[in-house]
């Protein structure tokens, strides 16, 4: 074998070996992108979940708590009350009028229904008459499904559902019924985080072991009034790029709600 076709081996070899390297180098770039990328979804979507449990938790106890236990309990054993509010005017003298509002509470739901479903109610889309439904009680909509028919003028419309969930009831309207814009058609019940949730690890971030979430409540004077402030963060970012110093709010590390100002919002938003 000749020096020539030595070389020539020596640099295939170098080649194929160099083009491996190069190879795994953008393979594994993109590998560990879809890996922060999976693992920041999973970490933002437990934010959101214990943001409506401290929301639902405030609403009820008039505070926030940083204790998981104490949350936990609640997301499992809370009752929230169901509160509708009423006005009352009374005619005083020289034509005043004075309103005195009035709060009923019309019963009780469990904290954890409150927390992981969400009702939304279907209203008529304009005044006209009601030309009948399309679903029935139980049946599972998504959006942009047409559900009722309504007549406005000589057409008939059948308007597209802007939210999705299960059809909890159907209101009593007969076909022929004359209908006013934003009167209640149906009820529908939608469950938006997964209840299979471990709250046993509530506080704890999503792909680390045993690392929790940084939780932080407190009180603010705004206006000359004591608010109540939240703030959860991920204290150890996956991301490179999510340094406690960026002065970019959406490259900080991922967090809801403010140690300073009346917010509950994410920097994910």
């Amino acid at each position: 074998m000749n020096l020539t076709k030595i070389l020539t081996g020596v640099l295939l070899i170098l080649s194929l070996v160099l083009a491996w390297l190069l190879y795994r180098s953008v393979q594994g770039t993109i590998e560990e992108r879809e890996s922060i990328s999976t693992t920041e979804a999973a970490v933002i979507e437990k934010l959101k979940f214990i943001r409506e449990a401290e929301i639902v938790f405030q609403s009820v106890n008039k505070r926030y708590t940083a204790n998981w236990d104490s949350l936990a309990d609640f997301i499992r054993n809370g009752r929230v009350p169901i509160i509708q509010r009423r006005e009352e005017i009374k005619q005083l003298a020289y034509g005043q009028e004075e309103v005195k509002v009035v709060i009923d509470t019309l019963g009780f739901v469990s904290a954890h229904d409150r927390i992981f479903k969400k009702t939304y109610t279907v209203n008529a889309s304009d005044n006209g008459i009601f030309m009948g439904f399309k679903v029935k009680e139980g049946d599972i909509l998504v959006k942009n499904q047409r559900t009722y028919m309504i007549k406005v003028g000589d057409k008939v419309n059948e308007p597209p559902l802007i939210d999705q969930g299960v059809v909890t009831k159907l209101e009593a309207v007969k076909q022929g019924d004359e209908l006013k814009k934003g009167q209640a058609l149906m009820t529908l019940t939608d469950e938006i985080f997964d209840s299979k949730i471990d709250l046993a690890t509530l506080g704890n971030v999503p792909g680390k072991d045993n690392l929790k979430f940084d939780i932080y409540v407190g009180v603010v004077e705004r206006g000359g009034l004591k608010v109540q402030v939240i703030e959860v963060k991920d204290p150890k970012p996956v991301n490179p790029i999510r340094k406690e110093t960026n002065e970019a709010k959406n490259r900080k590390p991922l967090h809801f709600g403010s140690r300073v100002d009346v917010s509950t919002s994410g920097n994910w938003e």
